[in-house]
C-alpha cells in the first residue's frame, strides 16, 4: 500500500500470486511471467497443481459447512482471480439470501470481479489490503453487504503465507475477529513445508509482488486464537471433511486448512 493508504497499481512484468494461482488452477486471467513462475513452482514442487486445486475444493466445502450452518454473509479478503464456482456461487446454491463481500489488493482482480458481479446486488468487490485490517472493515462497499451485528464468516483462504511476519499476521487476524459478532466463522488455509522442503518453492515468489512466507502447523493454528476449531480441526486442505477420495500425493500437499467459530 501508499503511505496515504491508496492501493498501489499492480507490475505486471512481475508474477502475482493471484495470477499464479489462476495459471495453476487452469485458468486464463494471468501474463506470461506468471506462467513462467507457475511452471518453476511446479518444478521444485511436483503437489503444486494438485495442491491449489485441493485448496480450492476445501474452500468450497467449508463454504457449504458455514452456510450450512446458518450464516447468511461472508467476508473474502484476498479472493484472487474469480474461479467458478466462485464463492457467491457456491453460497447462493445452498441458500440465495447469502451476501459476500470480496476484497482484494490487485487492481485486476477487481476489474474481472466487477465485470463478474455487475448483475448481482448483494455481492460486491473492494479493492483493499488485508495489512490494514481496519480499512476493510470500514469500506463503505463492505459495510453495505456485510452486518457486522449478524454472523459472519471471514475467508483467509490461501492469502496469509504472503504476509510477512513483519507485517503482524496474528495482529491482522486478531484485528478482523475483533470486528466479528459471536457466532462468526473464520475460514483459513496457509501453506507449509511441515511435508516437503520448500525453500526453492518460496524463492520462486522472490521476485513476484508478495513472499512465500511458510508456517508450521503451530504458527498456523495459533491464527485461530479466540475460535474454537469445529471437527476435524486443522488438517491438511485433502483432508478436511473430504466428499470424495482424496487423490493420489495429496499426502504431500502443503497447505493446512480449517474452520473455527467464535
Amino acid at each position: 500500500m501508499t503511505q496515504d493508504g491508496n492501493v498501489e497499481e499492480i507490475d505486471t512484468s512481475r508474477p502475482h500470486p493471484a495470477r499464479i494461482y489462476d495459471y495453476l488452477l487452469g485458468g486464463k486471467d494471468h501474463y506470461e511471467v506468471d506462467q513462467e513462475a507457475g511452471d518453476r513452482l511446479v518444478s521444485v514442487a511436483p503437489e503444486a497443481r494438485i495442491g491449489v486445486r485441493a485448496n480450492r475444493a476445501f474452500l468450497r466445502r467449508a463454504v457449504q459447512y458455514v452456510v450450512g450452518s446458518g450464516v447468511r454473509q461472508i467476508l473474502d479478503i484476498g479472493t484472487g482471480l474469480p474461479t467458478s464456482p466462485n464463492v457467491h456461487e457456491i453460497a447462493q446454491a445452498a441458500a440465495p439470501d447469502v451476501r459476500v463481500a470480496y476484497v482484494d489488493n490487485d487492481p485486476i482482480v477487481k476489474a474481472h470481479g466487477d465485470a463478474l458481479l455487475s448483475r448481482a446486488g448483494s455481492t460486491s468487490i473492494v479493492l483493499a489490503d488485508l495489512r490494514d485490517p481496519q480499512s476493510v472493515v470500514d469500506h463503505p462497499e463492505v459495510r453495505r453487504i456485510i452486518d457486522f451485528d449478524e454472523p459472519v464468516a471471514l475467508l483467509l483462504v490461501a492469502i496469509l503465507h504472503f504476509v510477512t511476519e513483519a507485517e503482524k499476521p496474528a495482529e491482522i487476524v486478531a484485528a478482523l475477529r475483533d470486528a466479528l459478532p459471536a457466532g462468526s466463522f473464520l475460514v483459513l488455509s496457509h501453506a507449509t513445508s511441515d511435508f516437503a522442503e520448500r525453500s526453492d518453492a518460496q524463492a520462486v515468489y522472490n521476485n513476484a509482488t508478495a513472499s512465500m512466507n511458510l508456517r508450521t502447523r503451530a504458527e498456523v493454528e495459533r491464527f485461530f486464537d479466540g475460535f474454537d476449531l469445529v471437527e476435524p480441526g486443522l488438517a491438511q486442505v485433502p483432508f478436511w471433511r473430504p466428499d470424495t477420495p482424496p487423490t493420489a500425493g495429496a499426502e504431500q500437499i502443503g497447505f493446512y486448512g480449517g474452520v473455527g467459530r467464535k
